[in-house]
């Protein structure tokens, strides 16, 4: 699904990722975890075609994401860090614009939104400008733009960030339900309780460089994910 071979990215003399190589399967819930600085963030914009890197491949679905930017993106669900929106929009036309990018027809389009609006609660607030919604109510409607076309693979920078405890359990019941279904998601969190209970696979980033990798009990053993992470953060 995701596959990054030797990524390297550099600003000026730092290398903010190092030889990074990856793989994310269909199926798979995948957390990418590390300190402020470590390079997720600069994996995941380069993975989703934001950013350019100077060594290595990233293929999406087999297709390049250099070569092939625009077909990549049609497989893909990509939620930042900090969400930034059209804020001049209401959220409905928001989703709206976002289902008219992927051709989402008209009935489609309305079963989704009303279904992930309602989810989230959402629905009242759809009217009103984005300029007035809270940091929270933001994520909320950037979760359901992402899932509005059914992507393969959802990428996403702490997702999990601003929002309330339900609207967390529901995301992560959402995450579960859509690598169910065969599709896989690759995300960064800080939250390493959460990564513990949810993921298939974790890495460990640090200095740009790979320093573990693999499913949750091979990463932990029989220790927690926070004391593992912990221990080789001080090496």
């Amino acid at each position: 699904m995701l596959i990054i071979e030797h990524l390297t990215k550099t600003y000026g003399e730092k290398k903010a990722v190092d030889d990074l190589s990856l793989h994310i399967r269909p199926g798979e819930i995948f957390g990418f975890i590390g300190h402020n600085g470590a390079g997720k963030s600069t994996t995941l914009k380069s993975a989703v075609g934001i950013l350019q890197f100077d060594e290595g491949k990233i293929t999406v679905c087999g297709k390049d994401i250099r070569e092939e930017p625009v077909a990549c993106k049609r497989d893909l669900a990509y939620i930042p860090d900090n969400p930034d929106m059209y804020e001049f929009m209401s959220g409905i036309k928001y989703l709206n614009f976002v289902a008219d990018i992927f051709g989402i027809p008209a009935s489609a389009r309305q079963e989704k939104i009303r279904k992930y609006a309602d989810i989230f609660e959402l629905t009242g607030d759809l009217a009103q400008p984005i300029s007035a919604y809270s940091h929270g109510m933001k994520q909320k409607l950037a979760v359901i733009s992402a899932w509005i076309h059914d992507p393969k693979l959802i990428i996403m920078d702490e997702p999990f960030v601003g929002l309330d405890p339900k609207a967390s359990h529901l995301l992560k019941e959402m995450m579960r339900e859509h690598c169910d279904r065969g599709g896989a998601i690759f995300f960064s969190t800080h939250v390493l309780e959460v990564a513990e209970k949810l993921c298939d696979k974790v890495a460990i980033i640090k200095q740009g460089r790979l320093i573990r990798e693999g499913t949750m009990e091979e990463v932990k053993g029989d220790d927690s994910l926070e004391e593992v992470f912990l221990e080789l953060e001080a090496e």
